[in-house]
Parts: structure tokens; C-alpha cells; sequence
């Protein structure tokens, strides 16, 4: 997904070379949206994903980076999504991403005597049985007294937490994860164009076939036809349906009711938190997690409306102060604001329903048919992105029947048999994922060849598994290129390169936010090592010296405005100082 293919896939589809169409167009390049990209594309249909900004540049690279069946669900009897979670959980873990998802350890500290540990306990061993057996589960459980409770987390307040339980969940780099999505897609032909804005919905005869769009790299606006439109935009879900009531022969519409949700996450350095596992706490309404991530902690999330700016959802002052008084609340030594290096704030898509508040909210995916021709998928968990685009392509399908004026199943136009419209997602391994497991038998012998460290190649093999050649050989062909992009982190300088030869990323944020976390994990937010990136991201891209300038610029102005919003009291004024940053999307 280089800048040269990037051009081929925007010529095909603005129509230059007889193109201009395809069956099936997905708006949003978050994870649903690039699981539609790849369910289509394993069966056979021409697909073109259109995200107006970056893979994952939305709620999928500001989650907890979870991979989880969802503990508390249970407590509310939702044990369909538990269930299904948990088995997608064990697909990621074994089958499909085992180089990006991997199991960790968690404790639930026992506060409150017996009564909570039964509770607690029956609860935690039935979300364990759900799990299952076999190597990729992770289902075992363990009661701990106070004792076990104090080897294992010796940074808990002893006068607060009287014992525990431990069990396993997984973790994943959630941006990562949506690249491997939409490089596995890609592979299998669709098309996928990032800086790429959806301006109008083409309606003809009362049916969405199409969409106008907008390449905000080139300038150039362009007509796509298609068979059938599928709306995974998250929290913008509405916004894309708004645009099927335009023109005379505007449909009726089913609209999608979604309800955005702020949740905001910190980053803390491992040494001032004493654990050695993941720690989750109730804190009503919502949950508290502190997950292990490299040598940081990520400490979330909130739970609370959201009506302002989508694009950079802002983390307040209060936001902040409520997460570390709800952590302080169990640590024998309390962390403050010093203590955080990063801050992070994303934004639920939630299907609205009748609760007050957005937590108790049902996390379960919705699927509606907007229009003729137009599929919306909204609500759902990171965990089950897969699911929830096999049900939404389902729906699809039916709409490109329609259109193709069939009744039969549809046999997809390059393959020919039945079998092609069963979602094969279910056994297609993601890039990365299928020689990893031979390449980490081999792990010390992997960065020998071109003089990195075991640490430095166990860290590439983890982020691009059996891909892993891909950036050695950049480091083969330039050695500097094997040098840290920042100091005391793992990120090399080859991964910038590789980024932009190979991942999609079109601009300097594109790498220190979503395809490094340098952002969130380094003390300077990335500013430091900006110049040293745009540079190396100029050369693949041609970028003058005042291009390269430009994205620096931004880039800092991006930090100075969240690092302001985040000492502001209140939603309101903290998304006024974080519109102070001027979008490098326009």
C-alpha cells in the first residue's frame, strides 16, 4: 500500500482507465470498515474502501487495546456477545493475528470480603468456561489471599484490597491491527484509498448506486459507481446517511441512532506502578483497567457523552483527575499528573438506546438497510470486528442482488462457484500471521544478519511477523536505517520507511500516532524525533523542504493543542483549545 499504488488504485477508480466502478463501495477505514474491505474481497467482489482520513484514524487506534470477551457484559446477562466475543478473542490469539495478539494476565482485587469474592468468583469462573480450552484460550482462573495478592501486585494498598482473582484476556496494538486488515484486503485486490472524503451519495431512481469522492492528496473529485454502499463510519454514521436525502429522488430513510461516548486513556512508566500483571477494578459506572504496554502502563477509561468535535475528541482536566483519583483509590502509592507521559481520547459509536448513561449502553453491532442500495453497520466491540463485517457484507450482498436485478444468490463476478459467498475470513490469516509462529522458533537469529540486538528483533518480529524481512532488508540496504527513531523506545527508523512503502501512511502524523505510539509514549509527545521522520518520509514521497516544514509544523501544533486542552476544566473548553490545531487533512 505504497504512494505507487496509491496512484494506480485513485486512476482506476476516478475512472481514467475505464474504471470508475465497483461492486461494493465501504466508507470508513477504521476496523469494521476494513474487515468489510477484506470479507468482500475473499469472496470475489470488487471492493474499494474510501477513509477521509488515516486507516484507524478514529475510535480504532483510541480503544483500551483489548481483546477481551468483556467481563463486566456478564453482569448484565449479555452472554451472547461474551461468548461470541470469546471465540473471536481465540481466533486472533491462534489463527488469524497471533504476531499482534497476545494474551495478558489480569487481576480483580477483592475489596469488600466473602460476599464479593463469590459474586466475583462465580462470575470470572463462568467467563473462563465460556472460554474454553485448548492453547490459545487462556481460560484458567486462580483465587489469591492476601499474600498471593501482594507478590503478584505489590503496588496495591494493602489496607484496600484483601485478596484477588487472577484470569487472561488479550491485548492487541489496535491501529497496527487495522493495517494488517487492510493490507490482507489489499492482497486479495481491494482497493483502498485513505485522504479520501465521501461528499455526496449518487441516488438514482430512489437507490443509492455510488458515491462522489474527494482525494484530498491530489484535489481530484471523482464519481464511483457501485452496486451497493456500505456506511461503517462509526460516530459519522449519520452524517454519511444524511447524504441519501439529497437530490429529487431521495429515498425514505431508516436512520441508524448512534450515541457517541468519550472514553480517555493514560499512559504512566512501568516503574510507578508496582505490578506484574494487568489490573482491573469496578469503578461505577464504568471500569477501570491498567494494561501492560511495553514499558508503559495504560491506565482508562472514562465513560461519558459526547456532542462536540468528532475528529479530535479532547481529554479535559476533569477527565484526567477523575481517571487518577479512581486509580489512587487501590495504590498503596498514588500516582499524579507528573507522573503521566501520555493522554489519549477516543470516541464510542454506541447504538442510543434508552439508557441515561452511555456505559450501560448495549455494545452489541446493528445493521441497517438505510436505503436501497445503502447498508449502515454501527455499535459492536474491536473484539468482534470480524463478525460484525461478515453480518454487515451479508446485507450488502443482498443490496447488489437487487441492484443486478437477481433473486438467486449472487455469484460473485471473478469466481464462480457457491462457496465464495461464505465469509472466508474465518480461516484467511492476516499479513504477518502465517510463518510467525516458524519465524519465533528462530527469534534470536532474526535481526543477526543486519547487526540488530535479540530485543530489536523480537520488537520487529511482534509488529510484523512473518513480514518481518520487509524491514530487515531496509536495513540491509541502509544501515542507519537500523538505528532507534527515538531514544529509549524500540521504534527504528527503517518502520518509518517501511510505513510509507508498504502501510498507507500519507503524512508525519500517520506515523508518530497510528504506525509507532510515539504520540502517547514518548515524554515529548514525539516532537523530538518529528524533523528526523519528516525527513525520512519526504524522501519516499518527494516532499519538498517546504512540505517536510509544513508537517512538522503541524505535527507540534497538534501536541501544544492537546497538551493545552488537557488543562482545561471542562468538554466545552477543552474542544475549543484542540480546534486551535489546524487539521494537515483538510
Amino acid at each position: 500500500m505504497g504512494p505507487s499504488q496509491r496512484a494506480a488504485w485513485l486512476t482506476e477508480l476516478s475512472g481514467e482507465r475505464g474504471g470508475g466502478r465497483v461492486d461494493v463501495v465501504v466508507i470508513g477505514g477504521g476496523v469494521t470498515g476494513a474487515g468489510c474491505a477484506l470479507d468482500l474481497a475473499l469472496r470475489g467482489l470488487s471492493v474499494a474502501l474510501l477513509e477521509q482520513r488515516d486507516l484507524a484514524s478514529g475510535t480504532s487506534s483510541r480503544s483500551s487495546k483489548l481483546i477481551h470477551g468483556g467481563l463486566r457484559y456478564l453482569q448484565r446477562l449479555e452472554f451472547g456477545l461474551v461468548s461470541e466475543s470469546l471465540t473471536e478473542r481465540r481466533l486472533l490469539l491462534g489463527r488469524l493475528a497471533p504476531h499482534l495478539v497476545r494474551p495478558v494476565q489480569f487481576l480483580y482485587p477483592i475489596r469488600r470480603g466473602w460476599r464479593e469474592r463469590l459474586r466475583t468468583g462465580l462470575g470470572i469462573a463462568l467467563y473462563s468456561l465460556m472460554a474454553g480450552g485448548g492453547r490459545h484460550a487462556h481460560g484458567s482462573h486462580r483465587h489469591l489471599g492476601a499474600r498471593g495478592t501482594h507478590q503478584l501486585a505489590p503496588g496495591l494498598d494493602a489496607g484496600v484490597v484483601r485478596g484477588g482473582i487472577t484470569y487472561w484476556d488479550g491485548q492487541t496494538d489496535d491501529a497496527r491491527l487495522v493495517v494488517a486488515i487492510a493490507r490482507t484486503a489489499a492482497a486479495y485486490g481491494a482497493r483502498i484509498l485513505t485522504s479520501t472524503r465521501v461528499q455526496e451519495l449518487v441516488v438514482t431512481d430512489g437507490a443509492v448506486r455510488g458515491v462522489i469522492a474527494h482525494c484530498g492528496e491530489t484535489g481530484r473529485t471523482f464519481k464511483l459507481d457501485a452496486d451497493a454502499v456500505i456506511n461503517a463510519t462509526g460516530v459519522w454514521t449519520s452524517q454519511i446517511e444524511q447524504l441519501a436525502e439529497r437530490g429529487a429522488d431521495a429515498p425514505d430513510l431508516e436512520r441508524t441512532r448512534i450515541r457517541a461516548s468519550k472514553g480517555i486513556h493514560l499512559l504512566v512508566p512501568k516503574d510507578r506502578i508496582d505490578l506484574h500483571c494487568g489490573l482491573i477494578v469496578p469503578t461505577p459506572p464504568s471500569v477501570l483497567f491498567v494494561v501492560p504496554w511495553g514499558e508503559r502502563w495504560i491506565v482508562g477509561t472514562t465513560d461519558s457523552d459526547w456532542d462536540l468535535d468528532y475528529a479530535h475528541p479532547a481529554a479535559s482536566s476533569a477527565d484526567i483527575e477523575l481517571l487518577l483519583e479512581r486509580l489512587n483509590s487501590v495504590l498503596a502509592d498514588p500516582i499524579s499528573r507528573e507522573d503521566i507521559c501520555g493522554v489519549y481520547a477516543g470516541l464510542r459509536p454506541l447504538v442510543a438506546g434508552d439508557a441515561s448513561e452511555s456505559a450501560k449502553l448495549s455494545r452489541e453491532h446493528t445493521i441497517t438497510r438505510v436505503a436501497p442500495g445503502l447498508v449502515s453497520v454501527a455499535g459492536g466491540k474491536y473484539t468482534t470486528y470480524r463478525v460484525m463485517a461478515a453480518d454487515t457484507v451479508e446485507r450488502a450482498l443482498g443490496e447488489v442482488m437487487v441492484a443486478r436485478g437477481r433473486t438467486a444468490p449472487i455469484l460473485p463476478r471473478r469466481r464462480r462457484d457457491a462457496a465464495a459467498r461464505r465469509s472466508a475470513t474465518l480461516v484467511t490469516p492476516l499479513v504477518g500471521a502465517a510463518g510467525y509462529e516458524e519465524r519465533r522458533r528462530h527469534h534470536d537469529e532474526l535481526g543477526a544478519r543486519v547487526g540488530l540486538s535479540r530485543v530489536a528483533g523480537a520488537h520487529l518480529l511482534d509488529r510484523y511477523g512473518d513480514r518481518i524481512d520487509e524491514v530487515l532488508d531496509l536495513i540491509a540496504a541502509q544501515p542507519d536505517l537500523g538505528e532507534p527513531l527515538a531514544d529509549g523506545l524500540p521504534y527504528l527508523r527503517a518502520e518509518v520507511v517501511h510505513a510509507v512503502r508498504s502501510e498507507g501512511a500519507l503524512h508525519l502524523d500517520d506515523v508518530l500516532t497510528r504506525r509507532t505510539r510515539l504520540s502517547v509514549e514518548s515524554w515529548d509527545r514525539g516532537v523530538d524525533v518529528a524533523q528526523d521522520t519528516a525527513e525520512l518520509m519526504g524522501a519516499e514521497l518527494d516532499w519538498s523542504p517546504e512540505a517536510i516544514e509544513r508537517e512538522v509544523w503541524h505535527y507540534q501544533a497538534r501536541v501544544e493543542a492537546e497538551r493545552d486542552s488537557q488543562t482545561r476544566p471542562d468538554d466545552q473548553t477543552a474542544d475549543a483549545a484542540r480546534l486551535g490545531a489546524p487539521d494537515i487533512r483538510r
